[in-house]
């Protein structure tokens, strides 16, 4: 062999790629990255010095990850925290003499034993170090004895319309395209594919901008992620969103460059702009994988999945199946038929039917496991993803799950966090009631428009409501009166006529009894498939929120020429028109050498004796103002008239 990538010598000598690179530098070798090519004779140097016993760095030496709970925590939240079951930090205090109940709240002392022999830093902070940490802890941290290869998992990002669920419809040999309505993805998905007797795990995750929250949700559950760009198109707003996402979850990007197909493709403008953006293609002398893709014809596929499968190889993707299992809930809705159904990713351990799984929101019993295929399972192992039936409620997507030894203790759990729940609720945070709200806008404070959102799954709903925030301003706002998954009911209604609010609806429909007492209510259901026209319609609708621009027009002007004094009508201006014109019902002023001395309305305006409704430039007329006497020749009549002109949100 004349050159080798490091990561396919670590393989070979049994090392990790970390380890390799230390030792590379160790022995004076500079490379970029595990992809970097060295030549056979740096090789055989670092054959010999593994034979000699430099083997570099150890496991151990790798830092471990930082966990915040709350001030207070009980043992039992801990755990849930560090993705552990209570008795094994009952245990382990015991081992450290310590005997001490798992409703008990943590100390310092504790803190310090379960760091010291989980090898995780563990501290206090406030709620929103806390929920800072789960979002950086998101991933589980692989344990275990008996880690073994995993299937990488790989999320799919983009612009809307560039080739994202083309190119895994590709993949799968299936049509999911044509039945997602207005041909975007609306939901997260999971599915397996095998590619050289090897596994990948995909995510699809919608490319719409309004699903912001959706796609920064798969980025912490993957490993890889696959930034779909069209040839075509190029780098878009989306684009640069995904790839922050990516970034800052510190996941890997393979470049896929679609449609190259197509005669209008331009790859190496593509690739100059993700260069602008940080991502320079590895033939350009940077580390990103970039592979020219048709997710039509099927071009480059191949390339793209075996670059997907050297980039997992790079990251030594391990996890054992025999410890308990803890993952991510990918997707949650609520099925008339079924219940609650969640789609979670297995990230670690093995799930079984009749476990007890556990949540931050919702816990339950396993009654049946269904995989990608539709079939349903007993287990599921590392990088699988399942949907599961047993739930309580339906969960939140992103939460990390664990399972417990007993429905006691998951039932123990939950009654707590409702507990701190609902403290925080009576707290100086609560939150204003709609008597409030309404007491505030008659005081003349940001009016807001209420909202009760339904929706068929909750990733759609956690979508909307992010978007909808973002077209909010500081003089008109979005009260949500509530939100939830399923179809709309008539408590919705009756909640929707008490607080004045419209109902949408996305995806779901209202039962018969929730119409008909819509309609006796005079409350407004709007119905919707597509999220482009939700946004659209509220966005409309707070524009119609906003006070409106009082502009004033200047109709024209009159020069005051005679005064006359009329029985029981007072006086009266005999007038010339110079400009414009006069309309009757305008709003005068009066003016004296330049200054304004006067302004009202036109109570009368007259040609010879009959009334005028406008007397045009040129023409004489007779006027009489309101409320006002004091007009002496010479002075000049202005006419104007108040205009609103409808204001924007841009």
């Amino acid at each position: 062999m004349s050159k080798i990538r490091v990561y396919e010598l670590a393989k070979m000598l049994g090392k990790t790629n970390r380890e390799m690179m230390d030792l590379l530098k160790d022995l004076g070798v500079e490379v970029k990255n595990h992809m970097s090519s060295i030549e056979s004779e740096t090789a055989q140097l670092v054959e010999d010095a593994v034979s000699e016993g430099r083997k570099g760095p150890s496991r151990d030496s790798i830092p471990s990850r930082k966990v915040v709970v709350p001030k207070g925590a009980l043992i039992n939240e801990v755990a849930t925290h560090l993705g552990k079951k209570p008795g094994e930090l009952v245990k382990i205090l015991v081992s450290a003499g310590q005997m001490i109940p798992a409703n008990s709240p943590v100390t310092d002392k504790i803190l310090e034993v379960l760091s010291s022999e989980l090898a995780v830093e563990i501290v206090t902070g406030d709620e929103q170090s806390v929920e800072e940490s789960a979002v950086v802890s998101r991933k589980p941290l692989f344990r275990g004895d008996n880690l073994l290869e995993r299937a990488p998992i790989i999320t799919v990002m983009g612009h809307v319309d560039h080739g994202k669920t083309t190119l895994l419809d590709h993949i799968r040999k299936t049509r999911i395209t044509e039945t997602e309505a207005g041909g975007i993805t609306q939901h997260i998905g999971a599915s397996t594919v095998v590619h050289k007797g090897r596994r990948i795990v995909f995510l699809d995750t919608p490319g719409h901008e309004a699903f912001t929250a959706m796609r920064a949700r798969g980025a912490q559950a993957t490993d890889i992620v696959i930034l779909v760009v069209a040839a075509d198109d190029g780098v878009k707003p989306q684009t640069v969103e995904a790839l922050n996402h990516a970034k800052a979850s510190g996941v890997p990007i393979v470049v896929g460059v679609n449609k190259i197909d197509k005669p209008e493709a331009r790859p190496d403008r593509v690739r100059q702009q993700l260069s602008d953006y940080g991502l320079v293609p590895e033939e350009w002398g940077g580390d990103t994988v970039v592979v020219d893709i048709s997710a039509v014809t099927g071009q480059g596929i191949d390339q793209l999945l075996e670059m997907v499968l050297i980039v997992a190889d790079m990251l030594e993707l391990k996890a054992d199946p025999s410890v308990s299992p803890e993952g991510t809930v990918i997707e949650a809705r609520l099925d008339k038929g079924k219940g609650p159904v969640a789609s979670v990713l297995v990230q670690q351990g093995t799930l079984k039917r009749g476990d007890i799984i556990q949540t931050d929101s919702a816990w339950g019993k396993i009654r049946a496991m269904i995989d990608d295929s539709g079939k349903q399972t007993e287990e599921a192992g590392p990088s699988t993803a399942v949907e599961i039936l047993g739930f309580s409620a339906v969960p939140q997507p992103g939460e990390m799950f664990t399972v417990v030894m007993s429905e006691k203790e998951a039932r123990q759990v939950m009654n707590e966090r409702e507990t701190v729940r609902k403290e925080a609720e009576s707290g100086p945070s609560r939150k204003i009631t709609l008597e409030e709200m309404y007491d505030r806008m008659q005081m003349g404070e940001t009016p807001t428009l209420p909202i009760v959102l339904k929706c068929d799954v909750q990733g759609s709903l956690e979508a909307l409501k992010a978007s909808l925030k973002k077209i909010e301003t500081s003089e008109v706002g979005i009260q949500f009166v509530h939100e939830g998954v399923g179809r709309i009911s008539e408590s919705d209604v009756m909640l929707a006529s008490a607080s004045n609010a419209i109902i949408i609806g996305f995806n779901v429909r209202p039962d018969p009894n929730a119409r008909r007492m819509a309609e006796d209510e005079g409350i407004q259901i709007r119905l919707y498939r597509i999220i482009y026209d939700v946004i659209e319609d509220v966005h409309a609708a707070l524009e119609g929120m906003l006070a409106p621009t009082i502009r004033e027009k200047v109709l024209g002007q009159a020069e005051i020429r005679a005064v006359f004094k009329v029985p029981k009508a007072g006086k009266v201006a005999g007038c010339y028109v110079t400009e414009g014109l006069i309309k009757r019902g305008a709003k005068v002023r009066l003016v004296r050498d330049g200054v304004v001395y006067w302004e009202g309305n036109l109570s009368a305006l007259r040609r010879f004796k009959d009334d005028a409704r406008e007397v045009t430039s040129g023409y004489e007329c007779g006027m009489s103002f309101s409320n006002q006497q004091d007009f002496h020749e010479g002075d000049i009549v202005e006419a104007f008239e108040l205009v609103e002109e409808k204001r924007t949100l841009d």
